[in-house]
């Protein structure tokens, strides 16, 4: 069995167990195994195989009774424990945990009291107006239902970016050093930076393209080699992940990266600007009407051929970017080295995991020059959030971390406030006034109607306290869609109001998305590029919101987090 496959082995009994009821530190137990399976470096087996259940100890997240059942499971290919948990709760019950905002609960009642067993049955219950009448459902939750079971048909299977760049960043690395390689570079939608990928494409220029594919496919993580030539191979690894890789002669490698890089549609109309010069495009090398051929290199010596500068690769998806290169009109695109702070972070005062004091220790360690402590409201109770009496207290320990910090770092006290559903927010406008910064985000009632939800946007815009609207969809990458929200509406209102929209750099979210922040930027909506920090490893997420900006054709003059703090605090007092 590979590590995927026993992952997925200790995710089903975590799941079956949620369905039973069982105490929450027995599952918890099951995922953390899980996941530490999934994220393991090495192959299982063979740490097995070197030393037993001693070794397995050492797996993160393994204790005595996991390693037991791994090796159960590596020896015999089943787990007792597992059969025997089917016995009281039937595997395909797991299956209806995929459905968004579905809790085990529900599942094991509509299992007990209907017999339902699968997601097809679920939706016949739904359709037939079963579900409303038993205990904590009713007509609106049927109705949930449905459009949860209508959202699943709609996901494409591919991961969010978040979860497979880290590994992808890890491979690269080690291609590098494979012997002969010249040039190594990812390619497709993960070199893009879309917010979901698929497979892990990856391009490699060398002298000697079997002797590096050979290589690649025996790595150790790699689990099975799904297909081998003399310039491409295909692996799993053992996480579950996987990837191809194209292995070309260094002078064709700038044509085969940006072929390999795309988009689709990025290519063809390149192809097109070929043909009109009498050339020929493909991922070999530009073939000229004699039957001779211009090789390239770089993707640079692509692109001016056809007589472009570079084009940034997060850019490539033919939404007008080659007609602005023709004209030199392509947009300076913001980086990460231009953001100057991070406006919205928690902390120990509500589900943030360090204080105010080592959030700021870390942003200045990153040289950032502003934050913004930006805590929950009282709304969310699972979250410990903020009342106005709270928001005092807290503002004296800000005050003590203003005066650790000094001139190195501006800390400004403000609050993410709820936007409860009948369009009014958590907190009274005078606790809000005293704030220096408040972002209102939507959390709860996702799946009121297009109407009601954008109004509840409008209305947060139109508060004079509110700056910034936090991940304006709350989508949740790969699981939950985003609210239905006429976006006309909603710009229109961010334009007229002056509010800036918040690209949330968390790779669940990247909310506000590429396209709708293209769509900001052009109207002259100002954009804030948050991390919407737990804990400050999770400042690291800045580059994924980059990343989706620079997807957005935003520059460094639309965003108020990298704007000098005195101009950010003069935006925020007009």
């Amino acid at each position: 069995m590979t590590n995927k496959e026993l992952a997925d082995v200790f995710a089903l009994v975590a799941d079956l167990l949620e369905i039973r009821g069982e105490v929450i530190y027995k599952t918890l137990a099951y995922r953390k195994a899980s996941e530490s399976l999934t994220g393991l470096g090495r192959d299982v087996n063979d740490i097995w195989k070197q030393g037993g259940i001693k070794a397995l100890l050492e797996i993160p997240g393994v204790g005595k009774a996991i390693a037991e059942k791994i090796d159960e499971l590596l020896a015999t290919g089943q787990l007792q424990f597992l059969e025997k948990l089917k016995q009281d709760v039937p595997a395909e019950l797991a299956e209806l945990l995929q459905i968004p905002d579905l809790g085990p609960k529900k599942v094991g009642m509509f299992y007990k009291e209907l017999g339902v067993l699968s997601i097809a049955q679920l939706k016949e219950a739904a359709e037939a107006g079963k579900l409303r009448d038993l205990p904590g459902m009713g007509e609106k939750s049927e109705i949930k239902i449905l459009a949860g079971i209508e959202s699943l048909g709609r996901r494409s299977g591919r991961l969010p970016l978040g979860s497979v760049l880290p590994f992808a960043e890890e491979l690269l690395a080690v291609i590098h050093k494979l012997p002969g390689v010249k040039a190594a570079e990812m390619a497709g939608s993960l070199r893009r930076m879309r917010a979901t990928v698929g497979d892990i494409d990856l391009i490699v220029g060398a002298e000697q393209p079997e002797a590096v594919i050979a290589a690649f496919v025996a790595l150790p993580n790699v689990a099975r080699v799904l297909g081998q030539g003399t310039v491409k191979s295909s692996v799993e690894f053992h996480n579950g992940m996987r990837a191809q890789l194209w292995v070309h002669r260094p002078e064709r490698y700038g044509t085969a990266l940006q072929y390999a890089t795309g988009s689709k549609d990025h290519n063809v109309r390149l192809r097109e600007m070929a043909l009109d010069k009498g050339l020929s495009l493909s991922d070999q090398a530009f073939l000229k009407e004699d039957g001779s051929e211009l090789l390239c290199a770089t993707e640079e010596e692509v692109y001016a051929v056809l007589g472009l500068p570079y084009i940034s690769p997060e850019l490539r998806e033919d939404r007008g970017e080659v007609q602005a290169a023709l004209k030199g009109a392509l947009p300076k695109l913001v980086t990460t080295e231009d953001i100057q702070g991070d406006l919205h972070m928690h902390t120990t005062w509500s589900d943030g995991q360090m204080s105010i004091l080592q959030m700021a220790e870390a942003a200045r360690q990153r040289g950032y020059k502003v934050i913004a402590i930006t805590d929950h409201s009282p709304s969310l109770g699972l979250v410990n959030g903020l009342t106005p009496e709270r928001l005092q207290e807290q503002r004296k320990e800000i005050e003590k971390a203003r005066k650790k910090m000094g001139d190195s770092l501006l800390i400004l006290h403000g609050i993410e406030v709820d936007m409860r559903a009948d369009t009014t927010l958590d907190l009274p406008d005078e606790a809000l006034a005293e704030l220096d910064i408040v972002i209102a985000s939507l959390h709860i009632s996702m799946r009121q109607s297009r109407a009601q939800v954008t109004d509840r946007l409008l209305a947060a815009m139109h508060n004079p306290h509110v700056d910034i609207i936090g991940h304006p969809s709350n989508r949740n990458l790969p699981d939950r869609e985003g609210a239905d929200l006429d976006w006309d509406a909603v710009l229109k209102a961010a334009a007229e109001t002056g509010t800036a929209l918040e690209i949330n750099a968390n790779p669940r979210r990247l909310d506000l998305d590429d396209v709708q922040a293209r769509r900001a930027v052009e109207m002259g909506i100002k954009l804030a590029i948050n991390t919407d920090a737990h804990h400050s490893d999770h400042m690291d997420f800045l580059s994924y919101g980059v990343a989706t900006a620079r997807r957005g054709w935003v520059t460094a003059k639309d965003v108020i987090n990298a704007w000098d703090p005195k101009d950010l605090l003069a935006w925020l007092k007009s």
